[in-house]
């Protein structure tokens, strides 16, 4: 298989794909976005101000239009945010433009991760687990159906998880 120009990486809020994002694209000699924090940065707001002022919806339809943006470059590791997936057009477009690389990691994990971040919107819950076996639900069937490789990245070494990534891709 040829190497992937773009990789796009997918999976629920906590599941490191910044973290990793990062580490892989200097890896892979590539340039790494975070469509999150390309929201912030054009907006000059975090995510959380958006949700506050425009909905979900409003932060949704900024996303797509970054997602479509963003997807266009070449040579880039692309972290998500983690409710991309939920638009039809950002799963398709994803699947047309890069290597998609689902992360995922058990519910502990994730919340043990999220668990002191005021910055997690959709966690500022009384009940951060129940909301995110909600997200999971609705989320998992979506990223399964677009990953072109899977990746358990919960109480693994950094390190470990971007050489298995690279293996898969070489």
């Amino acid at each position: 298989m040829d190497k992937p120009d773009k990789i796009v990486l997918v999976g629920p809020m906590g599941v490191g794909k910044t973290t990793i994002g990062r580490r892989l694209a200097s890896v892979l000699d590539k340039t790494f976005v975070d469509s999150d924090r390309e929201i912030e940065k054009r907006t000059g707001v975090d995510i959380s101000l958006i949700f506050e002022i425009e909905g979900e919806a409003g932060f949704r339809s900024r996303e797509s239009k970054i997602v479509d943006e963003l997807t266009q470059r070449p040579g880039i590791v692309l972290a998500t945010g983690g409710g991309a997936v939920l638009d039809p057009e950002n799963r398709q477009r994803f699947r047309q433009r890069g290597f998609v690389i689902y992360l995922h990691a058990s519910i502990n994990h994730l919340l043990q991760r999220t668990a002191h971040d005021k910055k997690r919107p959709l966690l500022q819950t009384q009940d951060p687990r129940n909301r995110l076996q909600g997200i999971l639900a609705e989320r998992e069937p979506l990223y399964n159906e677009i990953a072109d490789l899977k990746i358990e990245t919960g109480g693994r070494n950094i390190r470990k998880v971007v050489r298995e990534i690279v293996s898969h891709i070489h």
